[in-house]
This record gives C-alpha cells, structure tokens and sequence, in this order.
C-alpha cells in the first residue's frame, strides 16, 4: 500500500495498526520539506486472517449468512412494527440452526455411537473402541441411559466451544468500549470530541446544511451492540444445552412409560416440564428485545446472561443422572427416540421463511426501488442458504459416521450392522442430485449470455483502443473480462433460483419422509422400475455428495489451519461477511468493523484536531465500506476537512443492493454531502466494484469517474514493448488517474489552518500515545484484505 519496504507503525497492535513509511514518521513537524501528501495506511488483516484458530470460524459459516439476511432489509420510510418482526423472524431461523448443530452432533454421539452401534454385537465387534459399552460385556456402562449419558459429553462440549469461540472473539473485537461523549483529546481552547458522534452539534442532512439525521451506520449504538450478543449468547448456549438434555430425558421417559414405573414416569415428566420452561424463557429472551442503534448497549442484562445458562447446564446434569439411573431390562433397539426433532426444525425453518419473505415484501413495497436486488427478497433468499448449509454440515456428518459404522451396508436400506440416521438426512441427501441437474439450466443460460457478450464487446473494445492491427485473441480477452465481470449483476437471480430450488425440494424432503417414513430407497421399492432406479441413485449418490461435502469442508479448514496464504482466502469471505454486527447469531463470526471502525474514527479525529489539516482518506474494495463507515461516525466539523477517495468500490454494486436499508440511494446520497468531496474510480473489467451512481451538487464535478481505461495498452509498442495485463479489481493506484484525482481532491479542501496546534493529550481507550501532528495534507489509503481506508 505505502510502496516502500520500510514501514513504521503509527499507532495500534499487531491486530490491527496505522502505519507510515519510515520517512514520514514525523512528517507533520517538518512542513520544510514540502506541501506534498503524507500517505498512511491502516490494516486490519490479523482481524480476519490472523493466526490459524481462524480456521474454526469455516463451522460456523450457517451462522454467518443468517446474520447477512438480518441486515438485507429492505429500506423503507416507516413500518416500524413490520421491521422489529423481521428482525424477530431472523432470529428464530438464527436459533434454529444451533438447534439443529447441535441436534446433529446427538445424532452422531448419541444415537449412531451409544445407541445403535454399540447396542449392536455385529457393531461393537467390528468397532472394539466401543467394546466396554456393549450388552454381551455386562458392565456398567452397558445400560443404553449410561451409554447416552456419556455420549451426551459430545455435543455439550460443541456448545461450550461455541460458547468459548463467541466470548473470546467477544472480548478481541467487540467488547472495546467506544469513547464517551465529550471526550478531550488535544485541541488547545479545550474543545471536546466525540469520535462515535455526540449531538454536542447540529448535523448537516445531505447537500443542505439543515439539521438532519445520520443514516444507521452513523448513530452512537451501530459499532456497540454488546448487550444483544450477549443476551443471544446467553439464550443459544442455554438453546444447546436443553437440546441435548432433551434427547435423552425423551428416550429414558419413553422406557418409562413403557413399562409402567410410576415414580420414574413422573420424574421424568417433572424433568421435561422443566426442560419446556426454560425453553420458553429462550425463546423469551430471543423474542423480547431487537438490536438497539440509536444508542449504546453499555449495561447488560446479567439476570439473563447468568441465569439462563446457568439453569439450563443445571437441567443437562439433572437429566445425565436420571438418564443414568439403572433400568436392568432397557434395551437399545432401532432407532434414537427423538428423531423427531430434525422434521420439527425442518417444518420451522420453512414457516419462517416464508413468513420472512413476507415481512420482506411489505417492506419493499413501502419504498421500492429498482437497484434493489430480487425485489427486497434478498434476506429471505440468504436464510433459506444459511438452513441448507446447516443442513448440508449436519446431514454429512451424520451420513459419513453411518457409513463408517455400517461398513459396506447402505444406511436405511436394511441388512447393516446399524438402522441408520434419521430418514429425513436421507431425503435431504436424495434431493441433492436433482437440485445439481436444476442448477444447469441457469448456469448454461449464464455461460452462453457470456459468449454471447463476449462476441458483442469485441467491436466495442477495437472502437475504444483504435488498435493499428487488430489481434483476435487480444480483443477476445479484453472482451471475456468484461462479459464475466458483469456476472456479478447476474448472480442475485442465481441465487434466488438456488434458493427456491432448495427451499421448495427441502418441503418435498420433509413431505416425503414424513409420509413413507422410510429412507426413499424403500419408499420406492415396488413402484415403476424406471422410478426404482431414479431413487436408488439419487439417495447412493447424495450420500456420497454430501459426505464429499462435509469431508471437502473440513479439508478445507485444516488446510486454512496450517498455510497462512488459505487463511487469507478465507479472510477475504469473512471480508464481506463479518463486516456486519452480530445481530441475530452470537456464535456468528465476529464484526471486525467494531474494532476498526472506532480505530479510524479515532485517528481521523485526533489528526485533524491536533492540526486542523486536510485529509484525503481513500480506500479500495472492501476498504471503501470501512471509509464510508467512518465518514458517517465523523463529527460535522470534521467531516468538513475530509475528502472521499474510493476506487475498485463495491458500496452500490454489492453493498447498495444487497444492503438497501444501509447502502441505499439515500444513504450514498447522504454521505456525498457529509464529505467535503468524493471521487470514485471504477472500470467495466472490474466484478467487484462499480460506480457509486450518486449526483454531486452543481459545486463540484460527478462523483463517479470512469470506466478507467483497462488495459492501459492494447499490443505492443515502442514505449510498451510487452503486452500490459488486463487489471480488473487490482492496481487502481498504479493508474493515472489515481494520482491526478488525489491531487485534485487536496485542491478542493479547504488550506491547512497556519502553524500547529499542539499536542494532542490522550484520549481514553487509546493504545498509544498521539504524536502531535502538523498541518500538512494527509492520504490515508486503504486496500481490502490487507488495509482499508
């Protein structure tokens, strides 16, 4: 980013710090050497590809894109009962999936392990590791409620690492407390600041000078919702361990009742009123109170966050106990009692999303617009993903252990050392390779619209190069990378059709399993021949998919695990993806804008109040939502000595579109006349960013310049004897226009303030010291993955 090996850091930590080049260290106390821009950069890579821990974040992806849909409401002017049950209905679908994880690990532990295999002698002698819990050996252990106690240690302990995972992600990026209103840092008539906005001043609505109000990424609460994460925390451990605690209390009441001991039926009902009323108080705390923005979450709710999962590990104990009671004449026999609970989360899921993508309708019908993708369904669409991811992990975990324990046998099919999982994960597996042949028709429609445009910008990329010799393979590259960029634009009806596709076979999967109760391998059996063979093959081949799946999953984080260059791959999807506060999953990923947000408020403010200099804070793709981010937490009077500099950005491509309720044409619109001045550099070979569509007013030239030229030289010549690559989304620095737009937004500012202004005292929370700062102007760059703005 700076362009020179030599680099110190400013201020900040190894995770995330401002740096500078070792020249311009003290740039601001020697304005002798010249009014040119001091450059400075800010990363925060170690935030999202630090070290390899980073790797066990790839399980809680589900939690991550049910997040997104949170915030992929549509923007609307009013309806504020139908935007707090949005926000309700994702969360419900939040706490479905940790259910169903955890669900899916009892299934392994408790059902495949301690239930079927090791009550099956043909098991347990082709599995010796589960000898000392078999029946033939007589042991302690041998009971099925002793052998469900001690699977029980499994899925508690996934809870509480998705517990530890969310606490300690917690305390490294969400819990910095932000700086109090009125807070002194260094001007010398003792002026105040508060770096996350205080109303000690007017605001200035877009392009008027009257006061208005800040979009929702501007208000004092957006980057400090500590109280929803841990209220969420608190209701999704205690979600996971009443899951765990009622799977086997169901299967020890069922024995129970079954043969007739009253003392232990009515123990046992006692236990599962209990179990019922703390899931009420989960869903309480789940339903009774949103995400607050419009201030501070700064007292937590320590009732709720001690009680609930403190009384719900209390119930698991009381349950292993009773489990564990000793019932001589109880025999494991098929399959777990409460397999039940994967059609109740399966029917749940599907309720909630289509009630979600009612709620969403209604929004986008109040204040439709046409960038909007998939007329505001975009959040509907992303939680019907996050369920089928959930589904794709549990259902291929559960599939791979089958196989495993049944040997050469096919799970459900009969004649196996074990019956096998429940009959739903067959059907979700079976629909697995229809949904694939669904797939082509939009993808084969895709890649011949590609040719086709391919074939069409030919012309248009001759015309705009004026080559002297026309090279067919040249203007067919220049082409292709402009034809696939703009598949970007295309993919939200992708996804949509995926979406459906899935959300609609996902039905028929739990119709289906509900009805024959068989896995469809038997379901079809004496039906059409042609049928027979259809099914066979679907369920054969969507095991092997999904255990593929699964297997390709976990490869994947081990390899992110141990090479530093796949953690980075996998920094740049939680790029996108934990840019966003954890509003409706706790054990989502953690928001690293929580952290660097109030980073480059800080620096921007304590800067430019030291020394009252202009500043240039440009950022690239990713970079360019941080920046955007900042500007809007800036007060009014500094918002005045900063200029806009994006390039490569996606905040109305991606983020405008998919996030309208936050990156909307109002917003944009806004945050055009919060700054001083804004340019955009964009080029039609870039997938990612794009113009920003925004109007400047009549003062200035249009915020969107481009698109650049791309690449710089069509063929050869004299003063570029080799062939110039095609850029794309890279090196928009090295371009001409970077410089000449940088130069000409530090001409618009308003002139450094004569002489400085002192030292700035530190202010609270601060990692380091601010060194004093002088007048000259600042650039401060940004690129995504690495650095931002």
């Amino acid at each position: 980013m700076l362009a020179d090996s030599r680099t110190v850091r400013i201020t900040g930590d190894e995770t995330a710090a401002v740096h500078r080049r070792a020249e311009d260290v003290d740039a601001e106390s020697h304005p002798e050497r010249g009014n040119r821009p001091v450059p400075e950069a800010y990363c925060w890579s170690n935030l999202t590809s630090g070290n390899g821990s980073r790797a066990l974040w790839l399980l809680l992806l589900p939690f991550m894109v049910v997040n997104l849909a949170h915030w992929m409401r549509p923007a609307t002017n009013g309806s504020a009962r139908t935007r707090r049950f949005y926000g309700l209905l994702v969360r419900l679908v939040a706490l479905t999936l940790t259910v169903l994880l955890t669900a899916a690990a009892c299934e392994v532990a408790l059902d495949l392990a301690a239930w079927q295999c090791a009550g099956a002698a043909r098991c347990t002698a082709a599995h010796s590791w589960l000898g000392f819990l078999a029946p033939e050996q007589h042991g302690w252990w041998s009971q099925p409620g002793r052998r469900l106690a001690l699977g029980a240690l499994v899925p508690t302990a996934l809870v509480v690492l998705l517990w530890y995972l969310s606490n300690r992600t917690w305390g490294a990026y969400e819990s910095q407390r932000p700086p109090t209103d009125k807070t002194t840092h260094g001007a010398a008539d003792g002026a105040t600041c508060d770096p996350l906005g205080s109303t000690d001043e007017p605001d200035e609505a877009s392009g008027g000078g009257a006061p208005g109000v800040r979009p929702a990424l501007g208000t004092p609460g957006f980057w400090y919702g500590r109280r929803l994460v841990a209220r969420l925390r608190a209701a999704h451990t205690a979600a996971g361990f009443l899951t765990v605690a009622a799977m086997i209390t169901v299967a020890a009441g069922q024995h129970d009742r079954a043969v007739g001991s009253p003392l232990a039926d009515v123990l046992g009902l006692l236990l599962q009123a209990a179990l019922g009323c703390c899931a009420f108080a989960v869903l309480w705390v789940v339903c009774r109170r949103g995400r607050s923005e419009v201030r501070r979450d700064l007292v937590l709710d320590r009732a709720v966050i001690g009680w609930l999962p403190g009384s719900s590990i209390a119930l698991l104990a009381v349950a292993v106990v009773y489990a564990a009671w000793s019932r001589p004449g109880w025999v494991s026999a098929g399959p777990l009692p409460g397999d039940l609970v994967f059609r109740v989360i399966a029917v749940a899921q599907v309720a909630l999303v289509l009630a979600l993508a009612g709620a969403a309708a209604a929004l986008h019908r109040a204040a439709a617009h046409p960038r909007t993708v998939l007329r505001g369904q975009a959040g509907p669409v992303v939680a019907t993903l996050a369920c089928a991811l959930g589904a794709v992990m549990t259902g291929g975990l559960a599939q791979r252990v089958a196989d495993w324990l049944d040997g050469d046998a096919t799970p459900g099919m009969g004649g196996g050392r074990i019956v096998g999982p429940p009959v739903l994960l067959s059907w979700q597996a079976a629909v697995i390779p229809v949904l694939l042949v669904l797939l082509l028709v939009p993808v084969a429609v895709l890649a011949v619209r590609t040719a086709r445009a391919t074939r069409r910008l030919g012309p248009v990329v001759e015309a705009e190069f004026h080559p002297r010799t026309v090279d067919t393979v040249r203007t067919r590259k220049i082409a292709g990378v402009r034809a696939r960029a703009t598949l970007t634009d295309a993919a939200p009806w992708l996804v949509g059709v995926i979406s459906g596709a899935g959300l609609l076979l996902g039905a028929g999967a739990v119709a289906g399993s509900w009805l024959s109760g068989e896995v469809p391998g038997q379901a079809a059996e004496g039906t059409d021949s042609l049928v027979e063979s259809v099914t066979d093959t679907a369920q054969a081949l969507g095991s092997w998919l999904i255990g593929l799946g699964f297997i390709l999953f976990v490869t994947w984080g081990r390899r992110a695990y141990r090479h530093a260059s796949a953690r980075r791959t996998v920094g740049i999807l939680w790029d996108v993806g934990t840019f966003w506060p954890r509003a409706a999953h706790p054990f989502a990923p953690p928001c690293y804008a929580e952290r660097a947000v109030p980073d480059l408020t800080w620096r921007v403010e304590t800067w430019t109040a030291s020394t009252g200099g202009r500043l240039v804070l440009s950022g690239h793709s990713q970079g360019t939502v941080l920046a955007a981010a900042t500007v809007w937490q800036l007060r009014a009077s500094t918002r005045r000595q900063v200029a806009l500099l994006t390039y490569g950005s996606p905040l109305e491509r991606l983020y405008g579109r998919w996030f309208p309720a936050y990156f909307g044409p109002d917003q944009l619109n806004d945050l055009c006349g919060q700054v001083r001045c804004w340019r955009n550099l964009w080029r039609n070979t870039d997938p990612i960013g794009g113009p920003v569509r925004v109007t400047a007013g009549e003062a200035g030239p249009e915020v969107d310049r481009g698109p650049l030229k791309d690449p710089q030289a069509y063929g050869r010549s004299v003063r570029r004897p080799l062939p110039e690559p095609v850029l794309g989304h890279a090196e928009y620095q090295a371009d001409p226009a970077f410089a000449e737009e940088r130069a000409a937004l530090v001409d618009r500012l308003s002139p450094a303030l004569p002489g400085q202004r002192g030292e700035p005292a530190e202010p609270t929370g601060s990692t380091e010291r601010t060194e004093p700062t002088g007048r000259r102007p600042q650039d401060s760059s940004g690129s995504s993955g690495r650095s931002s703005a």
